[in-house]
């Protein structure tokens, strides 16, 4: 099949990552990118379709109810939101309105789900570096070329790492977790289901919750993010000038491009630190910080 990527709106409400409203293909997820990993669903669900064209909106990300739905339909159809055209094959007039399950990629978190659903959905390992005696490994992982488990490293669930990264000694990965290239996830790092982008530093006492953390930063010794709410609701985030109800009961930190955080800093739960800001030793960061 030839795959077409319809222009979708630029969206300022993915800050801090709305440099990638133009090529939002090009956000990491899952050891590979957006675009591949949609590549991927739509060759494995809708194969019967040949060679036929199949147009997607760069945002759209669409459950695998919904193209098991499209599958059905080989005449072609139309998969839409309000009347903006999400998806498209054979150019036919039958529509299929987005379901529940599907995403229009809008705001930072919404990667999360992306990335925590194609890791769930590992099957095997594949080890290309190297894993010492005494880490464990309770999952599917993808371990790159280059890259380093040490002792005492527990990984439970699925998890990818890139290149060249260096995990542990005695750090816990958790959940449905990516490393990019270039990480060090040091000594009593917990990592829960979050995505770490490439060139990053944890190296110490820290935890790291359903969290995204941008390329090249460091986040000093102790520094801890929050994800749950006492009372247990979703996670209101500041959008603009909007709260935005997250869908997400658990939510820790959105972090830009080259942050630094001093020792101790403690966040609170659904913040977002933008790209090349920095945190004082003990900070407590209550609001959005730039």
């Amino acid at each position: 099949m030839q795959i077409v990527y319809l222009k979708n709106t630029l969206k300022k409400t993915l800050a801090p990552f709305e440099n990638y409203s133009e090529r939002l293909g090009d956000f990491p997820l899952a050891g590979t990118t957006l675009s591949l990993l949609q590549e991927k669903r739509l060759k494995e669900i809708l194969s019967k379709f040949g060679n036929a064209e199949i147009k997607i909106r760069s945002d759209f990300w669409p459950s695998r109810n919904i193209l098991n739905e499209i599958a059905k339909n080989l005449g072609g159809i139309i998969v839409e939101e309000n009347s903006s055209v999400l998806f498209e094959v054979k150019g036919s007039e039958a529509k299929l309105k987005i379901d529940k399950d599907s995403l229009i990629i809008t705001y930072p978190w919404d990667f999360i789900k992306i990335n925590e659903e194609s890791i769930a959905e590992l099957s095997e390992t594949y080890i290309y570096g190297t894993v010492r005696t005494g880490a464990t490994i309770d999952g599917k992982i993808i371990l790159g070329e280059g890259s380093v488990i040490l002792p005492g490293v527990y990984i439970e669930g699925n998890a990818v790492i890139g290149k060249n990264s260096k995990i542990g000694p005695n750090c816990y990965i958790r959940g449905n977790t990516y490393i990019g290239d270039e990480c060090h996830i040091g000594q009593a790092v917990e990592l829960k289901n979050s995505l770490i982008m490439n060139k990053v530093s944890i190296g110490h006492l820290s935890y790291i919750g359903d969290s995204i953390i941008g390329t090249k930063t460091n986040f000093g010794a102790g520094t801890i993010t929050a994800n749950l709410r006492h009372d247990g609701k979703n996670h209101k985030c500041l959008v603009e000038s909007d709260f935005i109800d997250t869908g997400r009961r658990k939510l820790g930190v959105i972090v830009g491009e080259e942050v630094h955080t001093g020792i101790n800093t403690t966040i609170y739960p659904g913040r977002k630190i933008y790209s090349y800001a920095s945190t004082l030793p003990g900070e407590i960061v209550k609001n959005d910080k730039r």
